[in-house]
């Protein structure tokens, strides 16, 4: 029997090995739990709100998913979705997309979206990279908001830091010329880094600011001030 079977070992050991090539990842699923009504809002309220791969490896028509032609904001790792919410509801006139890989603060948003009854919101439960990369078409987003990412504290995970120069050529070929690249750090070590990588990226000009009205100040942000964090605010514009 065994002689023929294809997978023996002695087969086995005779076929090449082939490296497992894995994409470093600048998130780690820590899942939670969901409530009742967060599962609920997934299962009823994702064909209003939800936002899914395109089909036939096209691009998101941004004017047909929200009936109309405006700025489009896109928001990454919007967690419990305070500032996101906040945003869309002060800027009627504007079209927001927010991307986050945790299911509970999906089904957070989209439960509150619906109590304010939101028109201008879109979320998707996805990698944002890979929405950046392949929902997205060349210069379709007017701006881009990154605040608050996992800094990776420790020297041996800076790899997964998701500020890093390829990530901003990703942001950059999406951008409209002249559209904003914000982000937000409380870990100096990382507003560091990121000032360093944008303001080696020759598509960018900027630098550290005021924290915009349009970024109220969350509970997170609020926990960490208390517990001396400072906040950095940045704004790159591409050129």
């Amino acid at each position: 029997m065994s002689d023929s079977n294809p997978q023996t070992p002695a087969a086995r050991s005779e076929s090449p090995t082939v490296p497992v090539r894995r994409e470093i990842k600048s998130f780690v699923r820590r899942e939670g739990r969901i409530t009742t009504s967060q599962k609920e809002a997934l299962d009823t309220l994702w064909p209003r709100y939800g936002l899914d791969a395109p089909v036939d490896g096209s691009v998101l028509d941004l004017a047909s998913l929200f009936g109309r032609r405006s700025a489009v904001v896109f928001e990454i790792g919007f967690g419990a979705g305070e500032a996101l919410l906040h945003r869309a509801a002060a800027a009627p006139e504007r079209d927001f997309i927010g991307v986050e890989v945790h299911r509970p603060g999906v089904g957070r948003v989209l439960n509150r979206a619906e109590k304010l009854g939101l028109t201008n919101l879109r979320v998707a439960c996805h990698d944002a990279v890979v929405v950046l990369r392949d929902w997205l078409g060349a210069a379709s987003l007017d701006e881009l908001i990154l605040e608050f990412p996992d800094p990776w504290h420790k020297a041996r995970h800076h790899k997964r830091r998701i500020v890093q120069p390829k990530f901003c050529e990703l942001v950059a070929s999406r951008l409209k010329p002249q559209g904003l690249f914000r982000l937000a750090t409380d870990w100096v070590p990382y507003a560091e880094h990121m000032q360093e990588v944008l303001n080696a990226a020759p598509d960018y000009s900027g630098g550290v600011i005021e924290r915009p009205d349009s970024r109220p100040i969350t509970r997170f942000e609020a926990r960490g001030e208390r517990l001396g964090h400072v906040v950095t605010d940045l704004a790159y514009r591409r050129s």
